[in-house]
Protein backbone atom coordinates (compact mmCIF):
# COMPACT_ATOMS: atom_id res chain seq x y z
CA UNK A 1 0.00 0.00 0.00
CA UNK A 2 1.36 3.71 -1.37
CA UNK A 3 2.07 5.47 2.07
CA UNK A 4 -0.24 8.41 1.91
CA UNK A 5 -1.01 10.90 4.68
CA UNK A 6 -4.97 10.54 5.14
CA UNK A 7 -6.75 13.86 5.25
CA UNK A 8 -10.29 14.34 7.03
CA UNK A 9 -11.50 15.75 3.32
CA UNK A 10 -10.57 12.21 1.92
CA UNK A 11 -11.94 10.36 4.62
CA UNK A 12 -15.48 11.69 4.05
CA UNK A 13 -15.16 10.97 -0.07
CA UNK A 14 -13.87 7.49 0.69
CA UNK A 15 -16.97 6.71 2.96
CA UNK A 16 -19.16 8.54 0.66
CA UNK A 17 -17.99 6.51 -2.04
CA UNK A 18 -18.44 3.36 -0.02
CA UNK A 19 -22.02 4.58 1.02
CA UNK A 20 -20.28 4.39 4.80
CA UNK A 21 -21.69 6.21 7.75
CA UNK A 22 -18.96 7.16 10.51
CA UNK A 23 -20.13 3.18 12.09
CA UNK A 24 -19.45 1.22 9.28
CA UNK A 25 -15.88 2.74 9.38
CA UNK A 26 -15.48 2.31 12.51
CA UNK A 27 -16.33 -0.98 12.64
CA UNK A 28 -14.31 -2.15 9.68
CA UNK A 29 -11.29 0.01 10.71
CA UNK A 30 -11.45 -0.83 14.78
CA UNK A 31 -11.32 2.88 15.37
CA UNK A 32 -14.34 4.08 17.66
CA UNK A 33 -16.51 6.52 15.92
CA UNK A 34 -16.02 9.88 17.68
CA UNK A 35 -12.45 9.31 17.02
CA UNK A 36 -13.03 9.44 13.04
CA UNK A 37 -16.02 12.23 13.83
CA UNK A 38 -13.03 14.41 15.51
CA UNK A 39 -10.53 13.40 12.51
CA UNK A 40 -13.46 14.29 9.96
CA UNK A 41 -13.87 17.58 11.86
CA UNK A 42 -10.21 18.63 11.84
CA UNK A 43 -8.87 17.54 14.77
CA UNK A 44 -5.38 15.61 14.43
CA UNK A 45 -5.02 11.41 15.40
CA UNK A 46 -2.14 9.24 15.37
CA UNK A 47 -0.57 7.68 12.83
CA UNK A 48 -1.67 4.47 14.08
CA UNK A 49 -5.59 5.89 13.96
CA UNK A 50 -4.47 6.97 10.10
CA UNK A 51 -3.32 3.65 8.91
CA UNK A 52 -6.49 1.86 10.10
CA UNK A 53 -8.88 4.22 8.40
CA UNK A 54 -6.82 3.93 5.15
CA UNK A 55 -6.52 0.23 5.81
CA UNK A 56 -9.81 -0.21 5.87
CA UNK A 57 -10.88 1.67 2.75
CA UNK A 58 -8.19 0.11 0.87
CA UNK A 59 -9.22 -3.06 1.92
CA UNK A 60 -13.28 -2.39 0.02
CA UNK A 61 -11.75 -0.60 -3.10
CA UNK A 62 -10.44 2.51 -2.24
CA UNK A 63 -7.22 4.22 -4.20
CA UNK A 64 -6.42 7.51 -2.64
CA UNK A 65 -4.78 9.79 -4.91
CA UNK A 66 -1.73 11.79 -3.37
CA UNK A 67 -1.41 15.59 -4.02
CA UNK A 68 1.52 15.67 -6.45
CA UNK A 69 0.08 12.32 -7.94
CA UNK A 70 -1.08 13.15 -11.54
CA UNK A 71 -4.91 13.79 -11.69
CA UNK A 72 -6.71 16.14 -14.04
CA UNK A 73 -7.41 18.86 -11.88
CA UNK A 74 -4.92 18.23 -9.47
CA UNK A 75 -4.78 17.63 -5.26
CA UNK A 76 -5.52 15.09 -2.87
CA UNK A 77 -8.61 12.87 -3.92
CA UNK A 78 -9.85 9.03 -3.93
CA UNK A 79 -11.09 6.87 -6.81
CA UNK A 80 -13.03 3.70 -6.26
CA UNK A 81 -10.90 0.89 -8.23
CA UNK A 82 -13.13 -1.26 -10.57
Amino acid sequence: MKDIKLTPAQCKMARSALAWGVRDLAEKSQIGSATISRFEGGKGVNTSTLSALTKAFVEHGIRFIADDEASLEGGPGVRLKK
